[in-house]
């Protein structure tokens, strides 16, 4: 080694959160023969960076919590060996729309997250459709560090949760006075580290606000480098308005803005969602950026029949049980009530009914009635010669129906998902004994990602295993701010997903929606192993990830 190549190498220093690598010293040690140490080593694999970048042949060393390198490195002394030959090493993946954390309360001990590690999960964005208040996330926070976290967590400041504390049980617009205590609230989530606003404009009181509140509230991001992430205003019935009413407030307020979820859902929509790839694509256009997220399956919400009623006192989806709902279709005196507030609310409030309508129901899980899966409620009533709330009055008199509210034509789902602006979430819930007697566990929650690696990627050959994995890391962290998540670089934290790309696969179903993937193999958490042979370790080495941007 040369003199000059020594003073540059001793200069030269890389630095990440606190982690600086002396490459002088690294070099200095490769020259004198001296191997390098690594608490953990992944050796053989086929590297895929997160980037795009077709895989390359490489090792992965892994210290303090963070990668050390990611080369050919022939002579490593590890703590542990891990063999990755004949495997995809890559990125621990993002979950950029999930609801799993809203259960925490109810888990006793640690909140691993199998079904989320099964599927090579690393991060969750927790908050979604307009969630949580500053106020609640810093609840949610603390009961997932006492407990500790089997994955990583990052959140947004949620649009129904500081509505509903700025001006409690208020249906109507907002006061220019009450913007600002929302938008106050706002900006204290987005000290907290938070990536930006999320709205749920469908569900009450979202669907409540102005255009002018929310653009003034998404408006508070904007000094942060945040992002406005929206469940449109009307997806069933105004799909096409709805997703351009997100759009052009991402352009108005000059934030990126991403489209939650986006689908073409039930009868109405079936075939146009072309309309909105066209109306994205033209604000990217013109320097936008508008981006949306994805799930792969071909149903929407998924509920047991009866939470689609509404009493008369404005209860329901999961807050009536099976037998009052029984009760009340049974009564002439109640029935006509019922009908009234699951079609329309109680005084204009959120019913899944008025929100989607019946075309957009489907039926996917009849264990007594098998021959009903697949039927669509307002065909099926067509067919039967009878109202299609009557249909579902007759449904609930059986057991165990479930029915997905947004049937997605699998031609839509592929016409999205090929674009490079959509990236892969599961909007998924914890999938336990509760949410399986509920019936609104949905087989997105357990098998989203493998689903697109396998099915999408592999299978159906709609682009390459390198793009998938970009779809679910290095595109989500650039979107979200999350500067040391979503790549396999030295410096960043070391979240890495093992799996074998000839094996990988969803095996959740609307009948198991709960069944872990097959072919992922090892599953690393800031630098722990998390999951292996089949199952999570029991490591809580999950932390909070602020948004870095």
């Amino acid at each position: 080694m040369k003199i000059a190549d020594f003073t540059i190498l001793k200069a030269c220093r890389v630095s990440a959160r606190g982690f600086t690598v002396s490459l002088a010293a690294i070099t200095l040690a490769a020259c004198a023969g001296q191997p390098e140490r690594v608490d953990l080593l992944l050796r053989g694999g086929l590297v895929y960076d997160g980037t795009g970048s077709p895989p390359r042949p490489a090792d992965v060393g892994i210290t303090n919590g963070q990668i050390q390198f990611v080369k050919k490195a022939p002579r490593v002394i590890a703590a542990r060996t891990i063999d990755a030959s004949g495997l995809a090493v890559a990125p621990g993946f993002i979950d950029a729309h999930s609801h799993v954390p809203e259960a925490v309360e109810r888990i006793e001990g640690p909140f691993i997250d199998a079904q989320d590690l099964s599927q090579g999960v690393t991060t969750i964005l927790a908050s979604p459709d307009g969630g949580l208040s500053p106020r609640i996330m810093q609840q949610l926070k603390a009961a997932l560090a006492a407990k500790g976290m089997g994955v990583n967590y990052s959140c947004y400041v949620g649009h129904n949760g500081i509505r509903e504390e700025a001006m409690p049980g208020q249906r109507r617009a907002a006061t220019p006075e009450e913007i600002e205590r929302m938008a106050a609230m706002v900006r204290e989530g987005m000290e907290m580290g938070c990536v930006g606003l999320s709205t749920g404009l469908m569900y009450d009181p979202g669907m409540f606000a102005t255009e002018a509140e929310v653009q003034a509230l998404a408006a508070a991001v904007k000094p942060y480098g945040g992002t406005y992430d929206s469940h449109t205003r009307d997806p069933g019935f105004h799909m096409v308005e709805s997703e351009r009413e997100a759009i052009e407030l991402g352009k108005a307020v000059g934030i990126p803005a991403k489209l939650a979820h986006l689908k073409a859902t039930g009868l109405i929509n079936k075939g146009h969602i072309g309309k909105v790839i066209a109306m994205v694509e033209a604000a990217r256009a013109q320097g936008f950026d508008i981006v949306a997220d994805q799930y792969p399956f071909d149903g929407a919400t998924v509920r047991a029949v009866y939470d689609l009623f509404v009493l008369p006192d404005g209860r329901g989806d999961r807050q009536v049980t099976e037998a009052e709902v029984r009760a009340a279709l049974v009564d002439p005196a109640r029935r006509g009530a019922v009908r009234e507030a699951t079609e329309n609310g109680v005084d204009k409030g959120f019913s899944w009914i008025k929100a989607v309508g019946y075309g957009n129901v489907r039926i996917v899980d009849a264990p007594e009635n098998p021959d009903l899966v697949d039927e669509n409620i307002e065909l099926l009533a067509k067919k039967r010669g009878i109202a299609p709330f009557d249909l579902l009055a007759d449904l609930a008199a059986l057991k165990s129906v479930r029915v997905t509210l947004g049937t997605i034509d699998e031609a839509d789902i592929r016409e999205l998902i090929v674009k490079p602006w959509v990236m892969v979430a599961s909007d998924g819930a914890y999938i336990d004994a509760q949410s399986l007697a509920r019936g609104y566990a949905h087989p997105r929650a357990s098998g989203s990602f493998t689903r697109v690696l396998g099915h999408y990627s592999r299978d159906l050959k709609l682009f390459p295993l390198e793009e998938a994995i970009r779809k679910m890391t290095g595109f989500p962290a650039a979107h979200l701010g999350l500067a040391d998540r979503g790549r396999l670089m030295p410096g960043l934290a070391a979240d890495v997903v093992m799996f074998d790309p000839a094996t990988v696969a969803a095996r959740a179903t609307y009948a198991d929606p709960g069944a872990f993937s097959t072919g992922i193999v090892t599953v690393i958490v800031n630098g722990k192993v998390a999951f292996e042979n089949g199952k999570p370790t029991g490591v809580t080495a999950g932390q909070f990830v602020p948004r870095t941007r």
